[in-house]
């Protein structure tokens, strides 16, 4: 039997079976397109993205890919402002910068990664059905999936089931799951283009319009500039969420001339108008099926969370379902903190990143009177003082944090659990702040010492020493020279801290790995 089935190869779908293989899963990957899917819709990975990624050994092959020092000039009226999105001051990440690489880029290096560990994704396999068996009968610890392929229909077996396959999700469907909300007034037109003009090149341009925003990438697929816009809803076309019909090139053409960008259409090698809308799954998790990505969650392209809040599903998901599967009676219930975590605490998250993304999608995009006036009058007017609001690597960092999702805490998880408090930071619910420590003699970043899969125990200075028959197979402890005191931490795999007592007490710490599936179940 499969330990994890995962339904869909995009971003989400592939972090999820790579963090679920690393926590010794074995994993099978199904994508009903016998190709990818090409271009990209998703241009920019946060910093929080790349240190959740960073101990799957993929971060740097994604970097090598990716403009990491990007550069942005913002037209407001006749003024032209130039923003840098690198080296904000934000000193508790390795990765203090945005980062502009493609959905593309991002899809083939998880690939690449889960070839080189003998998982090859299965193109042109469909799941057509999914059942959880339950806990009772002779489907008890199972999902039942039907997958349909050129050869026929397979009827597949795994301990559990990922459905990361997109708005329109089958497994979602079969699942029973409410999908709440509806579409947007307003749609998104992408095209991949050709210019003449006098346009800097390598920079991102943002044109700030009263009819909405235009954005030029310099990261086109099969052209160098890769357009952006919002405009008014067209009837019919695609389901909302999937590429539609192609744009007219005198449409594309006008769009460039009303944005006064000073550049003219030269050539159209494609464009397509998607639908949007904006929907949250009512629950993230049926029994030994999970939805993750755009199944569980859809939104507008405002601030760019799409692909990054998938891929901090999927770092979240893989690793729990992987340990769970190890430790946990397969023919048994599920209904495990370690399991139930996963829904506690993504969806509170997905319901937050849906309010940020209403909130800029409305500034951005609206036809609304006041965010039109704002955009067409206020913010021209205000074009002196802006940029040196944006030279500010203080303000900009900020900016970053927030995009980045740094705000989001488990505070209230199953798997946050608090011994004696500390005065400081590192606190349980929380993400695992990047310093210098020292450890082993050497002055280190603490997020090295986290990079590798697993759980990661922290000890200060002083904090009793760890019988390693108590611990697993998964865990790392490090101690902290650095840091005084006999406190304990444990760093979950995906970067939060999951336990915290300044006391050190090892009961605590033992009886939190039992807790988070992450010691071997008792002979």
């Amino acid at each position: 039997m499969t330990d994890v089935l995962v339904v869909g190869a995009g971003p989400t779908g592939l972090a999820t079976a790579l963090q679920a293989h690393d926590h010794g899963a074995a994993v099978r990957v199904v994508e009903r397109r016998p190709t990818a899917w090409r271009p990209s819709r998703a241009m920019i990975v946060h910093p929080h993205t790349l240190e959740s990624l960073r101990p799957l050994g993929v971060a740097d092959a994604l970097l090598d890919r990716a403009d990491r020092s990007p550069r942005a000039q913002v037209h407001l009226g006749r003024r032209l402002v130039d923003v840098r999105l690198a080296d904000v001051d934000w000193p508790a990440t390795p990765y203090p910068h945005l980062t502009m690489v493609r959905q593309a880029d991002v899809e083939d290096v998880l690939a690449q990664a889960l070839a080189a560990r003998g998982v090859t994704v299965e193109r042109g396999t469909e799941c057509v059905a999914a059942r959880d068996g339950g806990t009772a009968g002779p489907d008890a610890g199972a999902v039942r999936a039907v997958l349909r392929a050129e050869g026929g229909d397979e009827e597949a077996t795994a301990r559990f089931l990922v459905g990361c396959d997109g708005p329109d999700s089958t497994v979602r469907r079969d699942a029973g799951t409410a999908w709440r909300g509806g579409p947007y007034p307003v749609e998104v037109l992408l095209a991949d283009l050709e210019l003449d003009g006098d346009l800097a090149p390598g920079v991102l341009h943002a044109v700030v319009a009263r009819r909405g925003l235009v954005f030029l990438f310099a990261l086109g697929e099969g052209a160098p500039w890769r357009l952006l816009a919002t405009r008014p809803a067209s009837d019919g076309g695609a389901p909302a969420g999937q590429p539609g019909a192609p744009v007219p090139a005198d449409e594309v053409a006008a769009l460039l001339d009303d944005a006064g960008l000073g550049a003219t259409l030269a050539d159209l090698r494609w464009s397509a108008r998607v639908r949007l809308q904006h929907r949250v799954a009512g629950a993230f998790r049926q029994g030994r099926i999970f939805l993750a990505g755009d199944a569980a969650h859809t939104h507008s392209p405002a601030a760019a969370q799409g692909m990054n809040s998938g891929l901090l599903d999927a770092v979240n998901l893989g690793w729990k379902l992987a340990l769970a599967a190890g430790t946990a009676d397969p023919s048994g219930d599920t209904d495990s903190p370690l399991l139930a975590s996963y829904d506690a605490e993504r969806r509170p998250v997905a319901r937050q990143v849906l309010a940020l993304t209403h909130l800029v999608f409305f500034g951005e995009a609206s036809t609304h009177p006041l965010p039109a006036l704002l955009r067409g009058t206020a913010l021209p007017l205000a074009a002196p003082v802006v940029p040196l609001a944006v030279r500010r690597r203080r303000l900009m960092g900020l900016v970053v944090r927030l995009l980045s999702q740094d705000w989001v805490a488990y505070r209230h998880s199953p798997l946050t659990v608090a011994g004696r408090p500390a005065r400081a930071a590192p606190r349980p619910g929380h993400r695992l702040r990047d310093q210098d420590v020292t450890c082993a003699g050497r002055t280190r970043r603490l997020h090295e010492l986290t990079a590798s899969p697993g759980v990661h125990v922290l000890l200060d200075r002083d904090a009793p020493a760890l019988d390693p028959r108590d611990l697993g197979p998964h865990v790392a402890v490090h101690r902290l020279a650095s840091s005084p005191g006999r406190g304990v931490v444990a760093v979950r795999p995906d970067g939060f801290v999951g336990y915290a007592d300044a006391g050190g007490a090892p009961r605590g710490l033992t009886d939190w790995l039992d807790r988070a599936g992450a010691r071997p179940p008792a002979r």
